[in-house]
């Protein structure tokens, strides 16, 4: 009787709101979310899902700006001290009250092993609680932008966690299954009603969400998002009627899509990237034919890979325009990246080969590219094999499911892989993440080829407490011109992001690729 009645509250709420009933929504991707442990991951298509479930205490408005979460306010009280209000009357979907002591578990839990969100708070070295509604953050350093770091990091309720055995984060790398893979308790405007790996994710709108009364809150009251890896049955879903909005249609639909009087288009430019790395730490590559030596570990050698891909024509071909070719490393939309540093090396396949023989491989040498099994990326790869192949880098793609292909990145075992980025608009935690030297405490936790630069890992950590933001500004362009001229990774492109929706939907796109229910609307 309970349930019912909340929903019926539900749909009497929406439907004064915005003049209209509550609606479904079926949403198809290419990839599943993996787990519903909010700490064990830190990929996009895991963010996509869980952030619907468990909030933090920042976010994030329709423009992709700060703006309150579960906290209301913060300060700094002193250089290595900061105090956050959190909101009052908020409650886990399990109707406990959210509190201070959520929080500091919260942290907590960020922080520990096996957590791959831990990059995010680097130099926070405890929280405790002050009353009820208020926590204190205690830095190592100072840190000018801390409020930000919170940004994605879902707060847990200590007692469910205590009381399910799942104190710590899932350990997705070592394959552990907890009770948080497919259950869930946050505070989000949808709460999870199941999960079925590789199959379906099922929300319900939570009727008892704090923000239910923001004039921007839409009418969805139930949400499934449905896993269709064949771009060609994502697509004839959704012209038939059975899935509402796709989130990544095949590049070469596109144009076909905005044809369609049924359909709606969203496009944006992505402040995401991809990118190939490489083992730069081993003294033999694991996966090549060269043998006492890494090839990678040479500069030369690297920018011969940049110089033999013609991401130009890749873009053209393969992307069919829906992409940007970048040689930066972070967009110029991060705070502090100089747009001068968007410029790409020429692609000179000579120059590659006089490059490879300088540096002892005038014949080249044979290696595996790793790739996850996604139509698109897959394409790009077998098309980058292909030019790599003309200057004697012989390749062998080896595709792979993301369950089995994103442990490589986060644990370093790949020789040569393809992968993708997308930042926040703080530049630091991006190159902590992807370019400091590796180690427990979460730097470098997707720096896939263990790259090692002491110079830059000093620069890195002197941007995260540089209070003033000109000079901090400073140092992130020299931080990424010594990226530009070390090359660890090859930067490629950055895709036009486009949403397929029916036209009775109406959302918010983000530059991050990621949806907000809270905002989405049905006719």
């Amino acid at each position: 009787m309970l349930r019912a009645l909340r929903a019926l509250a539900l749909s009497l709420l929406c439907s004064a709101s915005f003049g209209v009933p509550a609606a479904t929504l079926r949403i198809a991707s290419g990839f599943d979310p993996q787990t519903m442990d909010p700490h064990a991951l830190a990929l996009l298509y895991h963010t996509r899902v869980i952030t619907q479930i468990y909030e933090s205490l920042v976010w994030r408005d329709e423009q992709y700006r700060i703006e309150p979460g579960l906290a209301v306010s913060w300060h700094a009280v002193n250089p290595t001290t900061w105090r956050f209000r959190l909101r009052p009357g908020v409650t886990f979907h399990d109707g406990s009250p959210f509190t201070a002591d959520d929080a500091v578990f919260s942290i907590e839990r960020v922080l520990a092993p096996p957590s791959q969100r831990a990059f995010h708070l680097q130099g926070v070295t405890s929280a405790k609680k002050i009353d009820d509604l208020t926590i204190e953050v205690s830095l190592s350093t100072p840190d000018a932008v801390l409020p930000e770091k919170f940004f994605l990091l879902g707060m847990m309720s200590k007692a469910w966690a205590v009381k399910h055995g799942v104190q710590r984060a899932q350990d997705f790398n070592g394959k552990q299954e907890t009770f948080t893979v497919r259950n869930a308790n946050g505070t989000g405007p949808f709460r999870l009603d199941r999960y079925e790996p590789d199959v379906r994710t099922v929300l319900k709108a939570n009727p008892n969400w704090w923000g239910r009364g923001d004039k921007r809150t839409g009418n969805v009251d139930e949400v499934t998002f449905v896993a269709i890896k064949q771009d060609a049955t994502r697509l004839a879903a959704l012209t038939s009627g059975e899935i509402d909005l796709v989130l990544d249609p095949p590049f070469q639909d596109v144009d076909r899509l905005k044809r369609d009087a049924r359909l709606t288009l969203l496009q944006i430019p992505d402040l995401g990237q991809q990118y190939f790395t490489f083992d730069q730490s081993r003294d033999e590559l694991l996966h090549g034919d060269v043998k006492d030596r890494n090839p990678f570990k040479d500069k030369r050698v690297r920018q011969a890979v940049y110089q033999a891909i013609n991401v130009e024509l890749i873009v053209q071909k393969v992307l069919r325009g829906q992409a940007t070719p970048t040689g930066a490393f972070l967009s110029s939309r991060v705070d502090g990246v100089p747009p001068e540093l968007d410029r790409r090396l020429p692609y000179e396949p000579a120059a590659a080969k006089a490059l490879l023989a300088q540096a002892g491989y005038p014949n080249g040498f044979a290696v595996t590219l790793d790739c996850v099994n996604i139509a698109y990326r897959e394409n790009v790869c077998q098309a980058a094999t292909a030019m790599l192949a003309q200057v004697g880098i012989r390749t062998s793609l080896r595709s792979a499911a993301t369950n089995q292909f994103f442990p490589k990145l986060s644990q370093g075992t790949a020789s040569f892989i393809e992968f993708g980025w997308t930042p926040t608009t703080d530049a630091w935690a991006s190159l902590n993440a992807l370019f400091r030297s590796w180690d427990k405490s979460g730097a470098g936790t997707f720096n896939a080829g263990r790259y090692s630069n002491p110079q830059l890992d000093a620069l890195i950590d002197s941007i995260r407490v540089e209070p003033d933001m000109t000079r901090r500004r400073a140092m992130i362009a020299t931080a990424l011109r010594l990226i530009r001229d070390d090359l660890p990774y090859i930067p490629l492109y950055r895709r036009t992001l486009t949403w397929a929706m029916n036209k009775k939907v109406q959302a918010v796109q983000w530059p991050a690729d990621s949806i907000e229910l809270r905002w989405v609307r049905v006719r």
